[in-house]
């Protein structure tokens, strides 16, 4: 029988350890949206911005970018390849290029009136 992953019992699972972090990252960005408000974005959500959204945003964009090139033949087929990268790759992309730090929709960040 073929292993794909031999782990010596110092060694990480690679496959589990990264479905962790992707687990992770998906609950805490699912979370996010609940807690936004109208002000200027805080130290800390800048901070968690870019230590943890940013970095699952890049992965998210890559991996996006990967299943769109892997779905292209089903979605010319089926005549839907705008509403696919869209969903793959170019929302994942804006997500995490173009939001401004800290805050949570993507665009630049208008101060309300006061």
């Amino acid at each position: 029988m073929l292993k794909f992953f031999h782990c010596n019992e110092n060694d990480v699972d690679m496959p589990k350890t990264l479905l962790t972090w992707i687990t992770a990252g998906a609950l805490l960005l699912s979370a996010a949206p609940g807690f936004a408000s109208d002000d200027e974005p805080s130290a800390g959500e800048m901070v968690v911005d870019v230590v943890v959204a940013r970095p699952v945003g890049l992965v998210a964009t890559v991996l996006g970018g990967a299943a769109f090139v892997v779905s292209l033949p089903f979605s010319a087929l089926g005549g839907n390849v705008e509403e696919a990268a869209d969903a793959l790759f170019l929302g994942p992309a804006k997500a995490t290029f173009i939001r401004c730090l800290g805050c949570r929709t993507t665009g630049k960040f208008i101060a309300p009136d006061k």
